[in-house]
């Protein structure tokens, strides 16, 4: 699509104003459910099960993502992103009616199910629309909208819950939903040479199914199972056999949900990595950061979300600037650059998280956004600009299929540290809280072992950052750049 600069006035301006109310969709929808979980709960019931309403969004989000990725390089990114802002919508207005925990945690498996098209949908069409030179801006604005996010998100669900009902932060959803649709429909045109498309089944199937398995066991593990129980080592071996079976199966079929070759090219395989050391990192700031500020010095939950909304601000301002860098000094350089500034936050974290204050975590949190910004989009430009319009599709969708499994397995690891902390430290107390991704029990532990904790979660991201970082110096030094 033929137009000339970046930003909401330009002539591309209305694709990108529909993309960043798409996007709009998911990243409130990751934050706002939090602080409604309470108001949820006591009309609801079932506080036991509260915890499965993030995961199963997670987990059907993540297990789609390949499946849509390969229909936008068949079908389109129009039809593709409409059918799940569709069923988002669907999603979210069955939510607003639920009527038990069970039905809720349903209808957050539909609203996953339209999740999964979003996102990798509008990262891709910024990859058709905008130039190498232009995309580290376009990214910017994209990574804006999380940033707003992590800010409104926490407080427009207090609000409804607290004033209204928490029931209004689904039905919100809907007019947002339109008002991208018809965006979409009416700014963003493509012409696609749409072919007969022979849908991979069974390797849809195996891998959904496989990943879901792991994902779930990783989820869940040590949190609503023991490790070494029945259901956790069936879990994980029957889906390792699945997605076994499933590489056997994608070797032999012409049209694969997702070719093998995605994880065969060094770059594309580098910048994978890269993604899921950035889930890895956004997820063990955004849960044990807030939590570690309230536990420990007893910082207000508003407080503490904007500590951790830091990162927020520091990644797109990156994002933004981050195109100079990499097309002067190579993506590589400037994704090795941003993993670095990433280590540097997380080792200051580590270091003062012994004597907490708001500020200085804050900070922390500023300089690991900034790193996210330039270390996420050269790695992602750079593997959108290895590949024409047909391929696109699947390897933006299993950059963002990488970055999901990056959170699910932090999630997991890092609520096994904390939790091991927790359980050492208070091992005279039977029952020790948990402290997991919702941080429960934490207001009932004492701050020393909230610090305990927290460091050693802190640590572990600091392990993960690093290890990310491996992954961007093993990406070549020269890209060779497909246009279209």
């Amino acid at each position: 699509m033929a137009g000339s600069g970046v930003g909401l006035r330009s002539e591309r301006g209305p694709v990108l104003l529909a993309l960043m109310v798409s996007m709009a969709l998911v990243a409130l929808d990751s934050t706002v459910l939090a602080t409604a979980v309470p108001s949820i709960v006591e009309n609801l019931g079932g506080f036991a099960s509260f915890p499965w309403l993030f995961s199963v969004y997670l987990l059907a989000q993540a297990v789609t993502v390949p499946v849509y990725a390969k229909l936008s390089d068949t079908l389109g990114r129009k039809p593709v992103i409409l059918a799940g802002i569709s069923i988002f919508m669907a999603g979210s207005i069955l939510a607003g009616f639920a009527w038990s925990m069970p039905v809720l945690i349903a209808c957050r498996v539909v609203q996953g199910l339209g999740a999964g098209a979003i996102q990798p949908a509008t990262t891709t069409i910024a990859g058709d629309i905008y130039s190498v030179e232009e995309r580290a801006k376009a990214q910017g604005y994209l990574s804006g909208v999380w940033a707003v996010a992590a800010v409104l998100g926490p407080a427009i669900g207090g609000l409804f819950s607290q004033f209204v009902s928490w029931r209004w932060i689904f039905f919100i959803n809907v007019p947002v939903c339109l008002v991208a649709m018809v965006l979409i429909v009416h700014s963003y045109h493509e012409k696609v040479e749409r072919r007969r498309v022979r849908i991979d089944y069974p390797g849809t199937v195996l891998l959904a199914t496989g990943m879901s398995l792991i994902i779930l066991a990783v989820l869940e593990g040590g949190q609503a199972w023991a490790w070494d129980s029945p259901l956790s080592i069936g879990g994980f071996a029957l889906g390792a056999a699945c997605l076994g079976a499933f590489v056997l199966v994608e070797r032999r079929t012409a049209n694969p949900v997702l070719p093998l070759w995605v994880l065969s090219r060094r770059l594309l395989l580098s910048t994978t990595l890269v993604s899921l050391g950035v889930g890895a990192v956004l997820i063990g700031l955004s849960s044990y950061v807030p939590t570690f500020l309230e536990g420990s010095i007893g910082t207000v939950p508003l407080l503490a979300g904007l500590a951790v909304a830091a990162q927020s601000i520091g990644w797109p301002i990156a994002s933004s600037f981050s195109g100079r860098l990499y097309m002067r000094h190579g993506f590589r350089n400037t994704a090795v650059l941003g993993m670095s500034i990433i280590v540097l936050g997380a080792l200051a974290l580590v270091i003062t998280s012994e004597r907490p204050n708001v500020a200085v975590v804050a900070a922390c949190c500023l300089v690991i956004g900034a790193g996210l910004g330039f270390a996420s989009t050269p790695a992602i430009v750079a593997a959108q600009s290895s590949v024409g319009w047909g391929e696109r599709g699947v390897v933006t969708g299993s950059n963002m299929l990488a970055r999901a499994v990056g959170s699910s397995v932090g999630v997991a690891i890092f609520g096994a540290v904390a939790n091991t902390i927790v359980a050492n430290s208070e091992a005279a107390n039977s029952g020790a809280p948990n402290l997991g991704m919702a941080g429960s029990g934490a207001a009932a532990t004492g701050p020393a072992t909230i610090i305990a904790s927290a460091h050693g979660v802190f640590l572990a991201v600091l392990v993960c950052a690093i290890l990310g970082l491996i992954a961007a110096a093993a990406m070549p030094r020269k890209v060779l750049v497909v246009t279209d």
